[in-house]
């Protein structure tokens, strides 16, 4: 049998739907916005990011793997600031608050990431500082020196609201018969007080039910040792 010459026009559409298919595979993890802006350094998509699942886990392996080179003790405790740079992969640049013998300090830390290769790697961490670039009643939590009394409003973004306004969601669920879960949609407003010790936060809240939109109204107090408690919650009616 004769075998008949593939035309080269015919091999070169092949090889550029190989290489395609290939870069595809490749990035099919990064997300379109970022690689607009590939090698740029820029704020982690996603309201509330620091929050994010993905954001906690690559900051509690810069944590665990500079304890492991440092033989060192620190405990992570919540992510202040999340960046970005995509590179061959994704650099996190992060902003993270440790607790160092009981003492909170604040640390930077650059993690390389590529998904596709399950590969991670701490570049860089070290001291930022023993406090955030920017304090609020609700991140100083139980401890209210120095800061006025009475209720203060705070940003709805801030890590600790976000807890907060979570903590009630999951709340109002549990407390539901409803078969659709409760999704939070907005902080609408917050605002925060700092009583001897424990911090109490008045919220309004947005949620998402099935297809129908609500809004609650709730006070959430968090205690010295962290934990939240939903202590009063209403539907809120637009006047």
């Amino acid at each position: 049998m004769r075998l008949h010459a593939v035309p080269l026009s015919v091999v070169s559409v092949l090889l550029v739907l190989v290489i395609s298919v290939l870069l595809s595979l490749r990035y099919r993890n990064q997300d379109p916005v970022k690689m607009a802006t590939l090698g740029g350094v820029h704020e982690s998509q996603g309201g509330a990011a620091q929050n994010s699942v993905e954001i906690e886990g690559v900051a509690r392996f810069a944590v665990d793997e500079h304890n492991k080179k440092e033989n060192a003790l620190l405990e992570f405790a919540r992510v202040v600031k999340a960046e970005e740079q995509v590179v061959a992969g994704t650099v996190y640049h992060l902003t993270l608050e440790v607790i160092d013998a009981g003492k909170k300090k604040i640390y930077e830390a650059k993690v390389w990431v590529k998904p596709w290769m399950n590969f991670k790697e701490l570049q860089e961490f070290k001291h930022a500082g023993d406090s955030p670039p920017a304090f609020t009643p609700s991140d100083l939590g139980v401890k209210k020196d120095g800061h006025g009394s009475g209720w203060q409003a705070v940003p709805p973004h801030d890590p600790q609201v976000q807890d907060a306004a979570n903590h009630a969601v999951k709340t109002i669920q549990q407390r539901s018969n409803s078969l659709f879960p409760y999704e939070l949609q907005e902080v609408v407003h917050a605002k925060a007080e700092v009583v001897e010790n424990f911090a109490k936060f008045d919220l309004l809240l947005k949620l998402k039910r099935g297809t129908k939109e609500e809004k609650y109204k709730v006070e959430v107090h968090k205690n010295h040792e962290g934990s939240f408690l939903l202590n009063q919650m209403e539907p809120h009616e637009e006047q």
